[in-house]
């Protein structure tokens, strides 16, 4: 997905919800798959950036309400894009001290 077909917009917003959403507490990681911004040589995994809207999917961590974690990843997100939809999905859950 891409802003009006300017890809390095899309690449800068992405890169800036990236670093938001995994400064919170409550998130592992951004999800792998599908859910991810598209850009020439590489990608932001986790992230889709679109028309007035976010996509964001990821991993987070047990112990808090699902609900709030995605309320948590949300303000993140909008902290960069205040005026767009944000949707968040929660892709997974880490035990902390459990191996992969």
């Amino acid at each position: 997905m891409t802003i009006s077909g300017d890809t390095v917009e899309a690449g800068r917003l992405a890169d800036r919800i990236r670093e938001r959403v995994t400064a919170c507490a409550s998130v592992a990681r951004l999800a792998e798959g599908p859910v991810a911004t598209y850009l020439p040589g590489r990608s932001v995994q986790g992230v889709a950036v679109g028309e007035g809207e976010v996509r964001v999917a990821v991993v987070a961590v047990y112990g808090r309400p699902l609900a709030e974690i995605a309320a948590e990843v949300r303000r993140a997100a909008r902290s960069v894009v205040p005026e767009w939809r944000v949707d968040v999905a929660i892709d997974d859950i880490e035990i902390p001290g459990r191996r992969r």
